[in-house]
């Protein structure tokens, strides 16, 4: 019977712990809404820390929304109630507000809410007017001059990205989100300022506490200290992969000398960047910023891929290479460069032999192209190279049989854009590089803006073969405005212009790229993956997702989906049809499967590979994190990313209730003293419970 009651007692305390825990769950649920959105969040490089941070257990603040710049005031001056948490829409998100408010400080300001209200917004780049301007050729004004709107390459530049906030600050797209937060500050906090200190107010918790500190070489410090037994890591380089192909197969290494370079095999490098960046973590499509000139890259390799015979000795091979990471200092391509001085690049693993600058006839770099219409081949000297080459691009953009209708202008000094190319060209001025760039014209450049709307891109949803070139009047299905038309335009002028250089012989087709393939390399990278393009680069029956790859280069352990689209993406356009070999027997590398466009399959022969992009900084001993000579960018460790809205009690309602709890417990604590101390008193009549029993008399 004993252990009857045992048992339903306890059984009775495990219900009711689950009831409490319950009735807690629901109790926090109508304190506490959560608040979707974006934050903002920590990066270092040698010498400094950028980004936002909250404080260890969430920052609060009591909302404020800015509609016009004088709202700042209230908060700037005596706040009746702080911390505050203003909620800015994009065009009051300058740095002239940013910076007033981060001199508040948190004792004002503990947390900035960006609201997706866009009506007045005419401008927002977050990144420096000099893009990467201290890791490139040089430093001086002649590359960049921010101060001269005329000669920077980013005008529009706020250079909110590389400065440190003491509070975090938190973007919240979703309209819905925005007019609840809106709504409460309305019922609760939007009158009688004077007496927001007599009231509950409406306020958001945002946590996002980032564990680095200081630059990278204190935190890598920290996270590679011997007696950090826990293995707790405070921060991770930047790192990520650049894609690479050749237009021809190469010739395997030979087996015994397998670091001996091919002396006579020769290069033309095209390349481009394959990452973008924003403030906000995974938001941010580079629509402007890198994904035209992307688009150009990649439309180039497949029409030259088209036009060229599959196989000749003869020939000049062409290495395609896209570069990731290269918003912060370039790690990409200067981690090629480093690779290439010692002949690690390709890796033995590939069985090809290592690529030397010698090989390397000139490089190609294909920068931003804002305006498409408006490009500039440029280069550091002008030399007979470079002025060929544009004789040779304004040759296919003035003729009347393409209908073209560009003019290629060129500039020869050193205002070079922030390219790739400044990576080789800093080992070498004298390195044959030419870069093809757009005047600057993305006011979004580096922000969370710079996507669909920026780039004016409309589907156009055909369901044709994009994957066989087109005759260059055929164009009936899309506008000759279009953006796809743009891409194809400037990308068959590039084509036709190499195809010139690498025969001998000036292009006399009529072939040309097709647009319908742009439309869909746009429509994967802008609006979906589950697109037709990249079925078609995919294994058979492949699940792909209905969101954009994210394009920011990462840590290791990151997401790395742009490269690995990517790399299928160069494979296929890239490859040779094996229609003789069975899918059974298409596993190893360079054999590759394929679904192909009607999504039945194919073998192919690829040449596509990956190479490391983190910056030789963290291969190097003893580096010193300050000189400046590589990429020192790292990322914080962070556990959460998380807000919530609640009312937020008086400060009068919070002083008397924590004075009514002191009274209560001095209380239960005279309470229990008197009870124990005359506890014989009031408790004589209960026996003893360790009386003994009496003696019984009988049986």
């Amino acid at each position: 019977m004993e252990m009857r009651l045992n048992a339903a007692s306890i059984w009775l305390l495990i219900l009711s712990y689950g009831a409490t825990i319950a009735q807690g769950e629901r109790t926090r649920d109508k304190m506490y809404e959560p608040i979707g959105g974006a934050s903002c969040f920590r990066r270092l490089n040698g010498t400094h820390q950028t980004g936002c941070s909250s404080t260890y257990s969430g920052s609060v603040g009591v909302l404020h929304l800015i509609n016009v710049e004088a709202d700042l005031e209230f908060l700037l001056t005596s706040p009746p109630s702080p911390p505050y948490a203003p909620m800015i829409p994009p065009h009051l998100f300058t740095r002239n507000n940013l910076m007033r408010l981060k001199e508040a400080g948190p004792k004002n300001i503990s947390v900035v809410l960006l609201i997706n209200r866009t009506n007045q917004m005419k401008q927002f780049s977050h990144e420096l007017n000099c893009p990467n301007q201290y890791s490139g050729l040089n430093s001086s004004s002649e590359t960049c001059d921010a101060s001269n709107p005329a000669k920077n390459w980013n005008p529009w530049g706020t250079g909110l990205l590389h400065e440190d906030f003491p509070f975090p600050i938190y973007y919240i797209a979703d309209l819905d989100q925005v007019t609840k937060l809106e709504k409460c500050f309305q019922d609760f906090n939007n009158h009688n300022y004077e007496t927001h200190a007599l009231r509950s107010l409406c306020a958001v918790e945002v946590k996002s506490f980032m564990s680095a500190a200081v630059n990278t070489e204190v935190c890598m410090r920290r996270t590679n200290f011997i007696n950090n037994l826990g293995g707790s890591k405070y921060c991770d380089p930047l790192e990520g992969r650049n894609v690479y192909a050749t237009l021809y197969p190469r010739k395997p290494a030979v087996e015994n000398n397998v670091e001996a370079v091919h002396t006579n095999e020769k290069f033309i490098l095209v390349s481009c960047r394959l990452d973008t960046t924003t403030m906000f973590d995974g938001v941010g499509l580079g629509a402007m910023d890198s994904l035209m000139g992307f688009a150009v890259f990649t439309h180039v390799a497949y029409l030259l891929k088209q036009l060229l015979p599959p196989q000749s000795k003869d020939l000049h091979n062409v290495l395609f290479v896209t570069f990731n990471g290269e918003s912060y200092d370039y790690i990409g391509s200067q981690r090629l460069v480093y690779d290439m001085e010692k002949l690690q690049f390709p890796t033995e693993s590939t069985g090809t032999p290592p690529i030397a600058f010698d090989n390397i006839e000139f490089m190609l770099d294909i920068g931003t192209l804002d305006d498409i219409s408006n490009i500039k081949l440029h280069a550091l000297n002008g030399t007979t190279l470079a002025q060929q080459i544009l004789e040779r691009l304004n040759n296919y953009a003035k003729s009347p049989r393409y209908g073209f209708n560009l003019n290629i202008q060129s500039e020869m000094s050193a205002h070079l854009p922030p390219t790739s190319a400044q990576s080789f060209l800093r080992r070498d001025p004298n390195f044959n590089a030419l870069i093809l760039n757009a005047r600057p014209t993305n006011k979004y450049y580096h922000s969370i803006y710079d996507d669909v709307d920026n780039v004016d891109f409309t589907y156009a949803n055909t369901s044709k073969d994009f994957t066989q070139l087109t005759e260059v009047n055929d164009f009936k299905s899309l506008k000759p405005d279009s953006l796809q038309m743009k891409v194809r335009n400037v990308s068959s002028i590039v084509a036709m212009a190499l195809y010139q250089t690498i025969t001998g012989k000036e292009y006399t087709g009529t072939k040309v790229v097709n647009p319908l393939m742009a439309d869909e390399f746009l429509y994967c990278f802008l609006q979906s993956a589950d697109c037709p393009l990249f079925k078609a680069a995919s294994y058979p029956g492949s699940q792909l997702t209905n969101l954009p790859p994210m394009r920011y280069i990462s840590v290791l352990g990151g997401s790395q989906e742009s490269s690995g689209y990517t790399y299928r993406l160069l494979g296929y356009l890239l490859s040779q049809l094996q229609p003789d070999i069975h899918r059974d027997n298409c596993t190893d590398l360079p054999l590759h499967y394929f679904a192909g466009f009607n999504n039945i399959g194919e073998c192919r022969l690829t040449t596509q590979n990956y190479s490391h992009a983190l910056s030789p900084a963290f291969l190097i001993d003893g580096y010193d994190w300050s000189s400046g000579m590589y990429s020192t960018w790292t990322e914080s460790t962070w556990s959460q990313f998380s807000a919530r809205i609640f009312l937020r009690p008086s400060n009068v309602h919070q002083v008397t209730t924590l004075s009514v709890g002191i009274v209560v417990l001095i209380i239960s604590f005279c309470l229990v003293y008197i009870i124990s101390s005359r506890s014989e008193v009031l408790f004589e009549d209960l026996p003893a419970s360790n009386a003994a029993s009496p003696r019984p008399t009988a049986c």
